[in-house]
């Protein structure tokens, strides 16, 4: 038996390696609450979400007050029950951002033991459809990287065998975002993906004239060009956009997803591990998108979507864009522009706990015990 008896609370605040800026945020700080579960056989797993800078305090409170302590005493081994139990525990504030970040930090530890527990790594305990994915790079293609910076990335990624890479969208003009791509695109040639994002900035009009120019650049996919809960609009952009719709990063449970692909208003489902609640609910948007004969591009998190796109069958590419090297010792493998999940059993991440410990916010930890 696998019965939870300690459930350990803490969240670090890690500095971005690098300014991200996209056409409505700057990406402040990356909040990352943590939860550690310890089973009767102390056994333990480590699970993790994020924000980019705001609402972390009221991750960590949901996860302190309401979630923490429903796990003490629990099998571990039943993580669908425990996911579905601790929903229906938040169903008032369900479904949003604060408790599908809560509920995935719980989630991705409960992974964790449970894969250590098996002698298994993540992407075969969920599938083993793949040993490797190829990579795109969005590091060098922020809102506000000049055009030579962007050209210069896009070659240094190519170069590394990378299938292609992700600029951000939304200049105040049109012919700005137009003339960006088009040096990126002279540059990598022909055979480079271009990925663009506009991070959810256009009403519809400006969406698909958008759309029509991404075209002239051989794009690839157009990411979140409207604001995310307008699925009808996606729809209708879908329909007339000559490059296919991505989205996902701002949904926040398997019922959205699943508008989305009833709609036909998205063509690359992009589920991101911690925003839409855990691994538990992921799989479920992942093997939804299979059977609409779509493909999942996860949105950041490389170094626990890695497991996941190998996981499934229609997995296509992993975002690059290293988090956790500040408080982690493990690295992704990469080779020749393809990465390839861990083979440890668990998530496959190592966790430094002596910086985990130093980079702790003041007040946020809290342990709850069996018995206590």
């Amino acid at each position: 038996m696998a019965r939870i008896v300690r459930v350990a609370l803490e969240m670090v605040d890690l500095p971005p390696q690098a300014v991200r800026t996209d056409a409505i945020q700057s990406f402040q700080s990356q909040e990352t609450p943590l939860v550690t579960v310890t089973d009767a056989d102390g056994a333990t797993g480590t699970g993790y979400s994020y924000t980019i800078g705001t609402g972390g305090p009221a991750v960590m409170s949901l996860l302190r007050e309401t979630l923490a302590p429903r796990l003490v005493g629990r099998e571990a081994e039943e993580v669908e029950a425990i996911w579905r139990d601790l929903l229906f525990a938040t169903h008032a504030t369900a479904v949003g951002a604060i408790t599908s970040l809560a509920l995935a930090a719980i989630d991705t530890a409960l992974w964790d033991l449970r894969c250590r527990r098996a002698g298994l790594p993540l992407w075969r305990m969920a599938g083993g459809a793949q040993r490797s994915v190829p990579l795109y790079s969005t590091e060098g293609g922020w809102l506000h990287i000049d055009t030579p910076a962007l050209v210069e990335d896009a070659l240094a990624v190519r170069e590394r065998g990378f299938a292609g890479a992700k600029i951000k969208v939304g200049r105040p003009a049109l012919a700005e975002d137009s003339r960006r791509l088009a040096a990126v695109r002279a540059a990598v040639g022909d055979d480079f993906r271009l990925m663009v994002d506009a991070n959810q900035a256009f009403a519809f009009h400006e969406a698909l004239l958008r759309a029509r120019m991404l075209a002239d650049h051989g794009v690839t996919w157009f990411e979140e060009p409207m604001p995310a809960d307008d699925v009808a609009g996606h729809a209708r952009l879908a329909a007339a956009s000559p490059v296919p719709v991505a989205v996902g990063e701002s949904l926040y449970s398997p019922g959205q997803f699943a508008d989305y692909l009833r709609s036909g208003a998205l063509a690359i489902v992009q589920a991101d591990v911690a925003r839409v609640g855990g691994i538990t609910p992921w799989l479920k948007v992942a093997h939804m998108a299979e059977a609409a004969n779509l493909a999942v591009c996860p949105h950041f998190l490389m170094e626990l979507h890695v497991s996941l796109v190998c996981a499934v069958p229609n997995g296509w590419m992993l975002e690059y864009i290293p988090q956790l090297d500040a408080i982690a010792t493990s690295r992704p493998d990469i080779r020749e522009g393809r990465a390839h999940p861990p083979a440890t059993p668990g998530l496959g991440i190592d966790w430094d706990r002596a910086e985990i410990a130093r980079r702790a916010v003041p007040g946020a930890s809290a342990v709850f015990r069996e018995g206590r």
